[in-house]
């Protein structure tokens, strides 16, 4: 029972080509199941957050990976003594689209546990959320893609990342006037 608690908390990065996680994530779990390696491989994972911008003046919300050209995968890769469980290691190996593992060319390194502990974290807090595709920062120069103050350009002046608004100066019968504006709303000049 103790072999297999320790086999659960074996997280690995693993190099695929670009473009082609989600397929070759689930390669990885449909050969799993026809192989009879689901005691192996426990869990594939491809890391992404919803990111909204504007394109062509319309506001889009688009699943955006973290790790472009990695997935995450928690496998049985090693035994308690350190060594390499082969057939685990070529079932992933030999998946069409896998460049390899992170972690030595011979040797694949696990995860420390702080590690997986924080990637879960940030994977459960981005996946409940939308965020801007392009982040501010007070000062910068914008110019509003939508409203009633579309095209003017403005400073930005608050940033309030919990609500997703800024606080922005746009200019007004030659008098600087603060508008308060969502992330989407806005573009970087």
């Amino acid at each position: 029972m103790s072999e297999n608690k320790s086999f659960r908390d074996q997280w690995y990065v693993v190099q695929v080509l670009s473009g082609q996680e989600g397929k070759v994530r689930d390669r990885i779990l449909r050969n799993a199941q026809a192989e009879d390696m689901g005691d192996a491989i426990r869990e594939v994972l491809v890391p992404t957050e919803m990111v909204s911008e504007v394109r062509g003046g319309k506001k889009t919300e688009t699943r955006k990976k973290f790790f472009p050209g990695y997935i995450i995968v928690n496998m049985n890769l090693s035994t308690e003594d350190g060594q390499l469980v082969e057939k685990t290691w070529f079932f992933i190996k030999e998946t069409e689209g896998v460049i390899g593992f992170a972690g030595t060319k011979d040797r694949p390194a696990p995860m420390r546990q702080r590690e997986v502990d924080a990637m879960l974290s940030q994977i459960k807090e981005r996946g409940e959320s939308v965020r801007p595709a392009i982040s501010f920062e007070v000062g910068d120069t914008v110019k509003v893609a939508d409203g009633p103050f579309q095209n003017q350009s403005g400073i930005v002046e608050e940033i309030d990342p919990e609500r997703g608004k800024l606080r922005v100066s746009v200019t007004i019968f030659g008098r600087s006037t603060p508008v308060e504006l969502e992330y989407w709303q806005v573009e970087r000049e």
